[in-house]
């Protein structure tokens, strides 16, 4: 129960001046008297709030930055209206607007409510309750209760990365020969024959069918296709670390998601892991149509854990899963003291079966400071920050010595610079 609305006020406004006009007991009990039926009748003849019934529609996914509609429908049972206030209620990091709706339900009627959500985090956003307040005709009391109506709508990736994707697409179309081009792409697997056109790669000619035919003929070549691509994801300890204004891991993600849309599209089957000191997610097998909806639901609740990664671990997982020759992208730090305590001494068994291509988040805040040098504490950030490229280069040394790609690049230029080493892969046929 509760003293709600403008009428309410009044009559204890109302009932504060007969008080004070009639000081006597009698005239306080009279008041008193008349405020208890006015509240009593009120409670009365207020809709009932907990014979409400209630159910959700709407959005059950978004992507971050986003905004999604979640309707609810409220139903009245009852013999009279439910005049009132609606709360629904939203963990704080689900945006929700418009959380407070006047609500006018009359018996036997449904009306719906529309909140609108904008997340602020990936992963899962859950609603927690309805909360109704239905006042009396007076104003003078309410009823109120709550009911736990469950809904979530899950946060998802925002992959901005995917602007990149049409200009890399136009190349894989270069190298498949879907478009010309003045410098053909090389695969290896054999396409057709056509007849010799200026600015064909002499070595291309194919002599014996040219004996046989009035004109030069020349074979084409396609990019190797139906070849496995792994993405690993490491949600370690590493990957909590801030770039800018969001964790490494988000990083990693956008990337992955635009390697693995261009890798579908170019014929290649991709899966995807994310391990620390266990599984933390998996997409396997899915079709090219599904492949990035599975990607980004499997992505939407990851977060990193606070833990030393397991490299044997990770190495034995990816070993199980990819049965035969693949290309495993491994999104990771390349922070010296885990790699190389951890990961290099356990890539022997994963190297010498699979095409290895690591792909670390640079952070561009290093490089800046090892640019400053305007007074000596800049010096002194400079020094460390240097030490800390120095390091990070020493990394990246060791593992192109054992024959492992590296691409290693900021937040915004990581995903194309990752698509990119893909393609040249694919051209030379190294998959």
């Amino acid at each position: 129960m509760a003293i709600t609305g403008r009428l309410g006020l009044l009559a204890l406004l109302g009932a504060a001046f007969v008080g004070l006009v009639m000081p006597s007991v009698a005239g306080v009990l009279a008041v008193a008297a008349v405020l208890l039926l006015g509240v009593l009748a009120d409670l009365v003849l207020a809709g009932g709030v907990r014979a409400l019934t209630f159910a959700r529609s709407g959005a059950f996914s978004v992507r971050l930055g986003e905004t999604a509609e979640v309707t609810l429908a409220v139903t009245n049972p009852g013999r009279r209206a439910v005049k009132g206030v609606l709360r629904d209620v939203w963990t704080p990091s689900a945006g929700a607007d418009g959380r407070r709706h006047a609500l006018t339900v009359p018996p036997g009627e449904r009306r719906t409510v529309v909140t609108t959500v904008r997340p602020s985090r990936r992963g899962d956003r859950p609603a927690y309750r309805v909360a109704v307040r239905s006042a009396g005709p007076l104003g003078l009391a309410a009823r109120q209760g709550s009911h736990d109506v469950p809904w979530t709508v899950r946060a998802l990736p925002p992959f901005e990365s995917r602007k990149h994707l049409p200009s890399r697409l136009a190349r894989l179309r270069e190298l498949d020969g879907g478009q010309a081009a003045l410098v053909r792409g090389q695969g290896t697997e054999f396409d057709s024959l056509r007849e010799y056109v200026t600015g064909d790669d002499v070595r291309s000619i194919d002599w014996r069918a040219t004996a046989r035919a009035v004109e030069v003929m020349v074979r084409t070549w396609r990019p190797e296709r139906d070849r496995s691509v792994l993405l690993v994801l490491d949600t370690g300890r590493t990957s909590a670390g801030r770039v800018g204004d969001a964790p490494r891991l988000d990083a990693a993600m956008d990337a992955a998601l635009l390697l693995g849309a261009l890798a579908s599209r170019a014929g290649d089957r991709v899966d995807l892991i994310a391990y620390d000191r266990a599984l933390r997610a998996s997409v396997t097998g899915s079709s090219r149509a599904d492949l990035l909806p599975s990607l980004v639901n499997a992505m939407a609740p990851l977060e990193p854990s606070l833990v030393e990664t397991d490299a044997r671990g990770m190495i034995a997982e990816v070993l199980k899963r990819a049965r035969r020759r693949s290309l495993v992208v491994l999104l990771t730090a390349l922070d010296p003291a885990p790699l190389e305590a951890g990961l290099l001494p356990a890539l022997g068994p994963l190297v010498s079966r699979h095409r290895l291509l690591v792909a670390s988040v640079a952070d561009p805040r290093i490089a800046e400071m090892a640019r400053g040098r305007g007074d000596a504490e800049a010096v002194y950030d400079a020094a460390a920050a240097e030490r800390a490229l120095a390091e990070r280069r020493h990394v990246e040394g060791l593992l192109r010595g054992r024959g492992i790609g590296v691409v290693d690049a900021v937040p915004a230029e990581l995903p194309p610079a990752l698509a990119d080493a893909y393609l040249a892969l694919k051209a030379t046929g190294t998959l």
